[in-house]
C-alpha cells in the first residue's frame, strides 16, 4: 500500500488526494496495504468513559469524548509526517465537536474550519439533516481542489458509513481515507491506519 505519490507527496488537480479522518486523530484518518491493512488491539486516541451528552451544542466542550493523550500525540504525529511527505494542505475542514478540532489543530498544516457539515448527529438530528451531512462529505471528496493543494476533513465513523457504505463498518479512531476526485465523483485510493504515516514518512527519500 505505499504508493509514490504519497511517499513523494505529489499532489496534482489530476492526482489530488482527500485524506478523510475519523474524530480521534484521523480514527476515521488512515492504513498501508493496497486495500487498507487492520490493526488489532490498537489503542483508543479518545477517552472511552466519556459520551457526548449535548450534541446538539457543539460549544459544551465539558459534555463531549475528548482526545486522550495516545490521541493527541498521534495527531502530532501525523501531521509530522504530512510535512515529511511533502503533501501541500490547502484546507483543513472538521466536525464542530472539539476533538475533531483539536484533531485538526494539532496536526498542524493549517487554519482549521469547523462545520456542522461533518459533525456527528446520530439520533439527535433528522434523517434529512444526516442525509445532507453525507451529502457534503461525498461533495467534498468529489471536488478537484485548487493546483497543487489536498484537503484533510476530520469527521466521524457515522458520517463516514452514511457517506460512502458498509464497506467502512470497520473503520478505526485516526484511520484515513484518501480519495480521488474526477469526473463529477470520486474513487478510494488506499485507507491508511494512525500508526502508517510514521512509517511512510520513514519510507520516503530526504
Amino acid at each position: 500500500m505505499l504508493r509514490p505519490h504519497l511517499e513523494q507527496g505529489e499532489a496534482t488537480n489530476d492526482d489530488a488526494f482527500w485524506p478523510l479522518s475519523n474524530r480521534g486523530v484521523c480514527g476515521g484518518v488512515p492504513a498501508i496495504g493496497g486495500g487498507g491493512t487492520r490493526r488489532t488491539g490498537a489503542k483508543r486516541a479518545t477517552h472511552q468513559d466519556q459520551a457526548d451528552t449535548d450534541p446538539l451544542n457543539p460549544k459544551n466542550v465539558a459534555q463531549q469524548r475528548q482526545l486522550n493523550d495516545t490521541g493527541k500525540a498521534k495527531a502530532k504525529e501525523i501531521g509530522e509526517a504530512f510535512r515529511k511527505l511533502r503533501i501541500p494542505v490547502g484546507q483543513v475542514q472538521s466536525s464542530a465537536f472539539n476533538r475533531a478540532v483539536e484533531t485538526g489543530t494539532l496536526m498542524n498544516l493549517g487554519e482549521v474550519t469547523a462545520s456542522s457539515d461533518f459533525s456527528e448527529g446520530g439520533l439527535v438530528v433528522t434523517p434529512i439533516e444526516n442525509n445532507r451531512r453525507a451529502q457534503a462529505l461525498r461533495k467534498v471528496a468529489a471536488t478537484v481542489p485548487p493546483a497543487g493543494t489536498n484537503i484533510v476533513v476530520v469527521t466521524h465513523k457515522p458520517n463516514i458509513l452514511d457517506a460512502f457504505g458498509k464497506e467502512w463498518f470497520d473503520v478505526r479512531e485516526g484511520e484515513a481515507s484518501v480519495f480521488q476526485p474526477g469526473g463529477g465523483g470520486y474513487k478510494l485510493i488506499v485507507r491508511v491506519q494512525a500508526d502508517e504515516w510514521s512509517k511512510l514518512a520513514q519510507a520516503a527519500p530526504n
